[in-house]
């Protein structure tokens, strides 16, 4: 006998569809905790039930994290990020690894894809960057550098890298704090992104997929 939609399951459907819609959109941003189940059973009109359905299923798919007793977080801005996040472990090589993966290619599509105004934010953001790694502020150079690989990412074009790439945020930021935190000065210089940039800038595809290649190599030789 074949299975009937009923009006609960279309109705779950709905909210889902609404809640993904906040988390793709940067409504609710990624690491954010959303409004608490009262607020969203009033904000959309269900029931308790209704709203705890769907945050199980967007738990389930891997946008959402509950947190006992501290709430609902999300953790993904789509179920192929929340897929990527599952498939990497929290070891520092393996993320380096991914990062590897995803970097080159996006690198050497950055550098015939991007825009004028890519190329601004690429450059202002990296000028930000080298200056937090001077001043030996890890927080400010993890989060300068972790958004200057992803505007990198983004200057690809490529929506499936970006969501990839997306779901690994975090654990790239703390790689990046990780790998800071124990390098000496002399050390952070050898990995710098300059290079990178002029290839990007220059539209030289395999010299930036090696520029990208090439620190990310320096790293994970740490691990040999």
């Amino acid at each position: 006998m074949p299975l009937a939609t009923t009006r609960r399951a279309g109705l779950v459907e709905q909210v889902i569809e609404q809640m993904r819609d906040l988390v793709s959109s940067g409504e609710w941003p990624l690491g954010q905790r959303i409004p608490a189940e009262p607020e969203l059973v009033a904000a959309l009109g269900v029931g308790r039930n209704t709203v705890r359905e769907a945050v199980r299923a967007l738990a389930h798919a891997g946008l959402l994290e509950v947190r006992q007793g501290d709430g609902t977080f999300v953790r993904a801005t789509s179920e192929l990020s929340g897929a990527v996040r599952r498939l990497i472990g929290a070891e520092l090589r393996e993320v380096l690894e991914v990062r590897r993966a995803l970097e080159v290619e996006a690198a050497r599509l950055a550098a015939s894809r991007r825009t004028e105004q890519e190329l601004a934010e690429l450059t202002d953001t990296l000028a930000e960057r080298d200056k937090a790694m001077a001043a030996k502020d890890t927080p400010t150079f993890a989060e300068a550098d972790t958004r200057f690989h992803l505007l990198l990412v983004r200057s690809s074009h490529n929506a499936a890298l970006i969501e990839m790439y997306r779901g690994i945020a975090e654990a790239v930021q703390a790689s990046i704090a990780g790998v800071f935190d124990h390098m000496q000065a002399e050390q952070a210089e050898d990995v710098g992104h300059s290079a990178l940039l002029d290839a990007v800038r220059d539209g030289d595809a395999e010299r930036a997929a090696t520029e990208a290649g090439g620190f990310l190599n320096e790293l994970l030789g740490q691990f040999e």
